[in-house]
């Protein structure tokens, strides 16, 4: 029921196990859950059209995580960015690094800013984790800045285990120059690589409306990005609204790019996101 159905698919096609349908669950998932995790694994990569293993999907099923954040590590080497990509996928496999006590909240508010970045959340993880590098692991800075820093040094954990993982795939360990204007762009396109089918986009009414499956959301208020167009997502949360947490922009060219697949708008369903992937569509020529 909670499990992330793409991760158990994944690990039992890698063990060999293909009859998925036959397989002897203690608790047999819902034929049509089992059908949405292969499907996802194979806009993913993950599995051919037969349903059997790629050698993309073989390496991803190493990583101890979501398929689609895996594909994010599998393919940063493309966009020249792994490291980074290692940081973000261990930042958010660990409870918030941002504190927000109620005594204080404007105060850690004020102190989170300063990693705060224009194009959104997981660039600002990344900020504040560099910050607390180069402020040496100090205990100190993270009180003053109100950064757990215990998930911070269980991200740390965790992305020594990642980087071992990669190393042993021979995966390319690399960073575009932070100088570079390229330098956000290539994290974003590589998140996106893995997150294509976690998107976003801009209603008139001022929510948001899930990419294909239609679903009006909010950016969660802990969100630091400022209303745009396009956004993909870490979490979907529902409380007494919809949420989408965890946001970063990106452009909608890249969606037609990354995944042609997926955002194959003959099998689009009609609407302003439709609409408006057309028009880049035919202003682009893709």
């Amino acid at each position: 029921m909670r499990s992330n159905l793409g991760s158990v698919i994944l690990q039992l096609k890698k063990l060999g196990i293909d009859d998925l349908v036959h397989f002897d669950f203690m608790d047999p998932p819902a034929p049509e859950t089992l059908m949405r995790a292969l499907e996802m694994l194979n806009y993913l990569g993950a599995l051919d059209d037969e349903g059997n293993l790629t050698e993309e999907g073989s390496v991803m099923a190493e990583f101890p995580l979501d398929p689609q954040i895996s594909k994010i590590l599998v393919q940063s080497p493309n966009y020249n960015c792994s490291n980074e990509a290692l940081s973000i996928a261990a930042l958010i496999s660990v409870p918030t690094m941002f504190l927000r006590p109620k005594e204080a909240q404007s105060q850690a508010d004020a102190a989170h800013s300063s990693f705060a970045h224009l194009h959104g959340d997981h660039l600002t993880l990344l900020n504040a984790y560099h910050a607390y590098l180069k402020n040496k692991h100090d205990p100190n800075f993270c009180y003053d800045h109100f950064l757990n820093s215990r998930a911070m040094k269980q991200a740390e954990s965790i992305r020594e285990q990642l980087l071992r993982i990669m190393t042993r795939n021979n995966l390319r360990l690399c960073s575009t120059d932070f100088t570079s204007r390229d330098y956000s762009i290539n994290i974003r396109k590589a998140l996106l690589s893995g997150y294509f089918m976690r998107v976003a986009h801009a209603e008139r009414g001022g929510n948001y409306l899930t990419v294909k499956d239609n679903q009006s959301v909010a950016l969660h208020p802990s969100s630091g990005l400022q209303k745009v167009e396009w956004v993909m997502y870490d979490e979907f949360v529902l409380t007494s609204r919809n949420f989408i947490r965890t946001c970063t922009e990106v452009e909608p060219e890249w969606l037609l790019a990354i995944a042609p697949a997926y955002y194959d708008l003959n099998n689009f369903p009609p609407g302003e996101t439709k609409n408006s992937l057309l028009r880049i569509q035919r202003r682009k020529g893709f």
